[in-house]
């Protein structure tokens, strides 16, 4: 019998969505069937477009991009609650009515930290996953209870980065 396992990518450092993407291309690639989210992100960003073109890896789009969830006005802030409670009910939705042999939620950590989808709801999901599921899950400070949770844990860390010398992020590389 299978056993899906939960992969925690976190850390400061840059790659977390790099490797995500990159076991969801792999599980593509043997037949398994891919559920891909994003929390936070986005929808310009370069690995979307080849993620659509695989058959088997289904990719939920927002509706919107927002910036930085620290930089939002309180307006927005409501705005970006609202849509990803639906992306998260959405998610547990199509979970639920099976299918699928992989979810990956790029940004779940800061969605979880920010508040944006409930702490206990998203501790349940976890829990009763389907038992064939693998989950991927990204972002920086996983509270001990997703680790306790998670089969992986990687964790990226920094060691250089442009950013730090004021380079922006570039189209290709950081999105």
């Amino acid at each position: 019998m299978k056993q899906g396992m939960i992969h925690i990518y976190c850390g400061d450092g840059k790659g977390k969505t790099s490797a995500a993407v990159g076991l969801a291309v792999r599980a593509a690639g043997t037949g398994m069937k891919v559920l891909f989210a994003r929390f936070l992100k986005n929808e310009n960003s370069g690995e979307l477009k080849v993620l659509d073109a695989v058959p088997e890896i289904e990719v939920i789009h927002l509706e919107r991009s927002y910036g930085f969830f620290s930089t939002l006005s309180e307006k927005e802030k409501a705005e970006v609650r609202g849509m990803y409670l639906g992306l998260w009910d959405k998610i547990r939705d199509k979970v639920s009515s099976g299918g699928y042999d992989m979810l990956v939620i790029d940004e779940f950590m800061a969605a979880y930290n920010y508040g944006l989808i409930p702490h206990e709801g998203a501790v349940r999901f976890l829990e009763e996953k389907p038992e064939e599921m693998e989950i991927v899950l990204t972002g920086r400070d996983p509270g001990e209870e997703l680790v306790r949770l998670a089969d992986y844990v990687s964790e990226i860390r920094k060691v250089k980065h442009p950013f730090d010398r004021g380079i922006t992020a570039r189209r290709g590389i950081e999105y």
